[in-house]
């Protein structure tokens, strides 16, 4: 019979956010994976996944999480955390990939399911959604990403802040992620657009280093890798103003 990877999203870091869906995938699974920098230190997607399985359950792969610039070490790397993935497919018939956030948004799981099938072709695939950065930082923030006819935009900051730039100066609320390297960029963009004033800015969400502050208050400065930016869209025209 075939094996069946599942792809379980835990959220941004706090464990009550694993929805029961994902508790029900992690502990039905015989094993769970947890990817780690080759640093070796316990990741949001490790922590988040004890609270609900035992340790001896748990396999850390490490991956190529923030490899950018090197694209022969970040494919060895792929490669090697997709060979590990599959030698546990062929001796398991459940295995669970957690991720932080989403799985089918901005994840490593879709580079390593792409890789299992190639090595071991009629593994099933499934996916369980997590709640994302961007809705954690909405309701601690009490920021509205949407209403009425408004798009929202999901913009990681990795593509450049001219890409940012140019969803400031749309329409509806914009929401980045991974900027923290670029923060003085962001920091610009969102005064440049007028967009600064109601932007809110989150990192740890969920987690005892927590800090959410209106993005005014940044000095430009270096922030975590994982922070969280919402630009909510101009609203006027009172309640409903937007239907």
């Amino acid at each position: 019979m075939s094996s069946k990877l599942t792809g379980v999203g835990v959220g941004p870091g706090d464990p009550e956010l694993v929805t029961v869906k994902g508790v029900n995938a992690l502990r039905a699974a015989e094993v769970v994976v947890v990817p780690v920098m080759d640093t070796g230190e316990r990741g949001r997607a490790e922590a988040t996944v004890l609270h609900y399985v035992p340790q001896e359950k748990v396999v850390r792969v490490v991956f190529a999480l923030n490899e950018r610039t090197d694209r022969e070490r970040r494919e060895a790397a792929w490669d090697a955390a997709g060979e590990r993935v599959a030698g546990l497919l062929r001796a398991h018939a459940t295995v669970a990939f957690a991720t932080i956030g989403d799985p089918n948004v901005y994840s490593t799981f879709t580079y390593l399911a792409q890789t299992i099938a190639e090595l071991v072709p009629g593994t099933v695939v499934e996916t369980v959604p997590g709640i994302t950065a961007m809705q954690d930082l909405a309701a601690r923030s009490g920021a509205v990403l949407t209403e009425g006819t408004e798009p929202l935009t999901l913009v990681p900051v990795t593509a450049g802040a001219a890409v940012l730039k140019d969803a400031l100066n749309g329409p509806g609320t914009v929401v980045a992620y991974k900027f923290g390297r670029q923060a003085a960029e962001v920091a610009e963009a969102l005064r440049e657009t007028g967009r600064l004033d109601d932007a809110v800015w989150g990192s740890a969400l969920g987690l005892e280093s927590e800090s959410i502050r209106p993005a005014a208050e940044l000095d430009g400065g270096p922030l975590p890798y994982l922070s969280t930016l919402i630009a909510p869209a101009r609203r006027e025209g009172g309640r409903g103003g937007k239907l």
